[in-house]
Parts: C-alpha cells; structure tokens; sequence
C-alpha cells in the first residue's frame, strides 16, 4: 500500500502561504512598506501601475542588506526580526514571521535591488514564481528598492477575483494611509500611473493628518492625552459636529501598529454618547502604547488584531480619556466642583473698584390717593414722571347711557332659521366620509390607500426613492435637469481622495441640477443645486454618494449613472417617520404609480403590498 501523505514541494506551499498574506494588491503594499519602516528608512517612496495589478514598487533609503541577506530573505520563514519564540511577546517591528517575501514571490514577477552603507555596489535579484532567474551585482543608493510586477500572474482564479481600479487604488491608499499615520516623523510619497498623488513630509502628528485629510481637518480635530501605568493615550478625536455616516476617519494604532478592533470602537462611541446623531459615526485618530509582553500579534494573518491581556482596563481608561478630552474643550458638558466659571469676574469688570448702591425712596408716595402729593426734594431727578392713574369712572366714558336693545324681529327670524334646520342624523358629514376613501398615514411609516378588493399599503421612503431614481435618471440621461441658483455658495471640505472621486462624477452631478464653481485640492465651491433639494441636504447627499462610490465604483457608463441616480434617490428620499399631509400622501402616490416599475425600489425592495378584504373576514370567523 503507497503512503497518502506527502510533502508538498516549496512553491506550491508558497501559493498556499500567500492565500493568507496576500489578498489583494494592498496586502503587498501593506508588507512592502512595513519591510521598510523596520530598515531604518528615512524617506519611502510607494510607485503603482494599474491598480497594483502591473506594478507595485516601493524605494527606501534604509540600511539595505548585502548578498546573503538578500538572497536568503525570499525564503520561508527567514527573517532578522525574531530569533527565539519569546520574542513573540516582545515584538517592537512591523514584520516578524519571514513569510511576506517568499508568498509575493510565488504569485508575481519580483526584482529586488539593495545595497548597504559599508558596500561600493549592490545586488540585484529576479524571482519568477519563487524560482531565481537571475542575480548579479548592480549600482544602486543605499538602501533598497523592490518592485512587484504581474501580480497573481501564475493564478488566474486569484486575479479573476480582484474589484476595479477603482476599488483596488483605493483599498491601497488606505494601506498608505494607515503606515504614513503611523509614522508622521518619516516622509512619503505616493506616485499612481506616473502622477503625484501624496508628497508627505517629515511632520508631527497633527499636520500629517492635515496634510492627508485636508486643512479643513485641523479645526475640527480635539487633542487626546493621558498616561497611566498599563496604558498610555494621544492621538486626536473628531468633533461631534463633524460625525460622517461612514466609518472612514477612524484608527487605531497599538504600539504604532494600525489594528481594527469592535471592542475599542465601542469605547470611543461610548464616550459620544449623546453628542452625536443617531446613524452617525465619530472620527478619531488614537494611539495606544502597551507594554509589548501584554498583547498578542500573532493572532490573525494580517495582523491588524490584537489580544489585550486586560481588555476591560483598556475599555474603561479609553472611554474616560476621550470623554474627559471632550469635556476639557469644552466640547461635552463636564462637572468640575474646584472651578465655576459662573461665578467669575467678568474681564471688563476685573479692574473696577465696587462702589455701595444708593435707594431713594419716595415716602410720601401713596397709589390711593387721587391727587400725588408734592415730592420730597432729591439730589436726584427722575426723567420720567408718574402720571395721574384715571379713576374707575373713566372706563365706561364714551358709551351711550341709552340700553342698547335686539330687535324682536332679529330674535324671531333667528329663532325660525335655527328651527327650519334638519336634524343630522349621521354620525359624520358629507365630507368626512367622503375622505375615508382617501390616503392616510400609519405610523409616519407606511400610507394606507383603500382598493376596490382591501387595502393597499404603501412604505413612503421607498416609493420616494422609486420616484426619484427615476427622474435623477431621466435627468443625467437626457441632461434637461433644472437648477436653483444659491444666493450665497457652499464651501464643501473633502479631502483629496474625495474631491477626486467628486471629479469623476462631476458631469453627472451637474446634469442632476448640481452646479459647482470652484475646485480645489481639499474644497468643492456649490453655487447651484436641483429643485427638489434643500440647501441643508447638499452636504448630506454628496458624503453619502462618496461612501456608495467608495463601496463600489464601476467602470461602465450607464452603471455610473444608475449609481449616482440610486445614491441621490436614497439621501432625498422622504425619510421614515416624517409626517405627511394629506395632499402630499396623494401627490406620492400618483407619482408612484407614473412610474415604469411602481412595485419594487431601486434596490429591488417591494414598495407596496395588498391586503385582501378576505384576509379580514377569516380574522373575525
């Protein structure tokens, strides 16, 4: 009988290895960066091509390594962070397993270039599905330089797989992002199909979240700082007013090290409890400093989860610190018994000498008397004087002294008009029952129409969104949309990704009715916006169409347009539990049923449904 177990040859574990490093273009971004921070770089320079699909290459100015180093770091499981398993709980680098390298390796075209300090000439190494096809020496700066071409070009499936351009650029500006957060003290630069798309300079914290968010973003964010024993916290939160739908500006960084973690996010929404509106989400850039033997790393393959030692100490200092930040900029209301500032001095009166109040008092003043007394002779004048009060007498002068009397005749005509009235004799008027076969509202949810065979309910915001993804579309396609021309323009912040993908989406949005005067790298000027939108939802309405065009962005035409027309429909779209006169429950209505598919929403939802006058009666059998 021949064995069943084998030993799978190194490439084919290799691939299998870069099923869990490797998940998409912004993976090898991810570990080609992190390799960089841990060689001492200075300044990283990130270059891709289509997305990452053809070219992925990362340029830094590091310590580089000499040819062993080089050959050997495309092999599993070498690596010169870690050289014993305890120094798993004491990890202060980004990378430590040794499979980065060897799975890219397996699933693209890899040329290495790398040179240390001490060597006068450098190595370079081409891989081709984890087989070396060629090394020799080359002239190159300190430091190294890989490049990652045909990426998943041994894996079609794989390749297959992978979102648009689009999704997969920015799934890799959100890698970038997330390093460049972490270490605002090195500089880098993003270069995406030969233009500049970040030049971040060695900064402080606060201006490189500017300088990636847009200067908009320094006044809105609140500085975070607090030290104990087991935890130390800075960072920034986002003011409340400023809250997005999204969940975009929101990082944790653990050691410098970006996680994602529920259990903190719970914390920090905790501590907005009440200063934020429902739905919305607060932004925040909080760095948490442990101590390395306290967590686990090496829980999940990407290494963006962490295992805290004492997660509900964490869960509690966190929440207090926020909260207490807020408080201390006078953000949230806080209770401080050392200090009132309502009993303060005001800064006017601070250098005043008090002086004592003086009374005069007219003693001789009576309101009973129907003649004033002379006044007692004051140092001080009045300007006004107290006039005569009338007596009661005054109140009836003008009247007639004859009793004014009703004509007998009026009284007996009247009499005979309320006599001649028939009776009513039901229990609600023409017109009452006249409008039960009318529309009326349940709930502020769902309008109630009665049909010849029951009942017809209507979900209002669906059927709203069915009426305005309808003439959005009409309007994008036959370009005859109807603008209102503001009487003072919206300055709009984005940041730079945000205006960009508002760019693509421009001609659309101007032939919806929107109408923009000004671009700029991190604010949108709106002059004009359609009829039907009011000028407090042009805000609203633009940060939802970006979180739907960041979700997904196609490439064809008319599937742009119908995700543009499904967006707008969905943030103008009266909302549930609005309350709605009578006429406008009709007016929807009979637009509903103009419509080419009254049944269903945008998103295939059903807009209505009937209820058979049957389905009653077998009720009260």
């Amino acid at each position: 009988m021949t064995n069943r177990i084998q030993l799978l040859p190194d490439h084919v574990a290799n691939q299998i290895a870069a099923g869990e490093v490797v998940q998409r273009p912004a993976s090898v971004v991810k570990e080609l960066l992190e390799n960089a921070i841990d060689a001492g770089a200075s300044n990283i320079t990130l270059v891709i091509k289509d997305a990452g699909k053809t070219l992925i290459q990362v340029i830094d100015d590091g310590m580089g390594m000499n040819v062993t180093d080089a050959r050997l770091a495309f092999e599993r499981h070498a690596t010169s962070k870690i050289k014993a398993a305890e120094d798993l709980f004491d990890l202060h680098t980004k990378g430590f397993r040794g499979e980065a390298l060897a799975s890219i390796a397996a699933i693209a075209h890899v040329e290495l270039k790398t040179k240390t300090e001490e060597d006068e000439i450098g190595t370079q190494i081409c891989i081709e599905g984890s087989e070396v096809t060629s090394q020799e020496v080359v002239v190159t700066p300190k430091g190294s330089t890989i490049s990652v071409k045909n990426l998943f070009y041994n894996i079609p499936a794989r390749r297959n797989f992978l979102k648009s351009n689009p999704v997969e650029t920015r799934h890799i500006i959100d890698e970038f992002h997330r390093v460049a957060l972490a270490h605002p003290d090195l500089g880098f630069t993003m270069i995406n199909n030969g233009s500049d798309v970040f030049k971040l300079p060695s900064s402080n914290l606060r201006q490189r979240i500017v300088n990636i968010h847009g200067t908009k973003t320094n006044e809105k964010l609140v500085p975070v700082t607090e030290e104990t024993d087991i935890l130390k916290v800075n960072g920034f939160v986002i003011k409340p007013e400023f809250a997005k739908k999204s969940r975009g500006d929101q990082y944790f960084f653990v050691n410098n090290r970006f996680i994602k973690s529920h259990y903190l996010h719970h914390a920090v929404t905790a501590a907005f409890q009440g200063l934020v509106k429902d739905g919305a989400q607060p932004g925040y850039f909080l760095f948490l400093d442990v101590d390395p033997q306290s967590i686990d790393i090496n829980i999940h393959p990407t290494k963006t989860e962490i295992k805290f030692d004492d997660e509900h100490a964490i869960y509690a200092m966190l929440r207090a610190t926020v909260k207490h930040s807020l408080g201390q900029f006078n953000i949230a209301p806080v209770i401080d018994f050392n200090k009132d500032n309502g009993f303060e001095t005001p800064y006017e009166y601070s250098k005043k000498t008090p002086k004592a109040p003086t009374i005069e008092v007219d003693r001789d003043f009576n309101p009973f008397k129907t003649e004033k007394a002379e006044p007692r002779q004051s140092n001080i004048s009045f300007p006004y004087k107290r006039e005569k009060a009338p007596a009661w007498e005054a109140m009836y002068t003008g009247l007639k002294s004859e009793t004014s009397l009703i004509d007998a005749d009026t009284i007996n005509t009247t009499h005979l008009q309320f006599e001649s009235d028939p009776e009513n004799a039901r229990l609600f008027d023409e017109t009452e029952q006249d409008s039960t076969h009318g529309t009326f509202q349940l709930q502020n949810k769902y309008i109630i129409s009665p049909i010849k065979s029951g009942l017809l309910v209507i979900h209002q915001h669906l059927a709203h969104q069915r009426v305005l993804y309808e003439e959005l579309l009409k309007n994008i396609t036959v370009q005859e949309a109807v603008s209102q021309q503001l009487l003072f323009p919206l300055s709009l912040s984005f940041t730079k990704n945000e205006v960009k993908a508002l760019d693509g989406v421009k001609e659309q949005l101007e032939h919806t009715g929107f109408v923009f005067s000004n671009w700029k790298e991190d604010e949108v000027e709106v002059s004009g916006i359609p009829v039907s939108v009011l000028e407090s939802q042009a805000s609203e309405i633009l940060n939802i169409l970006l979180q739907d065009l960041q979700n997904e962005v196609p490439d064809a035409s008319f599937s742009l347009n119908d995700l543009l027309a499904k967006s707008m429909a969905k943030s103008m779209a009266v909302k549930t539990g609005v309350a709605m006169h009578k006429s406008e429950q009709e007016h929807l209505v009979h637009q509903l049923f103009a419509c080419k598919e009254p049944s269903v929403s945008p998103d295939n939802r059903p807009v209505l449904i009937t209820m058979d006058v049957n389905d009653f009666d077998k009720k009260f059998n």
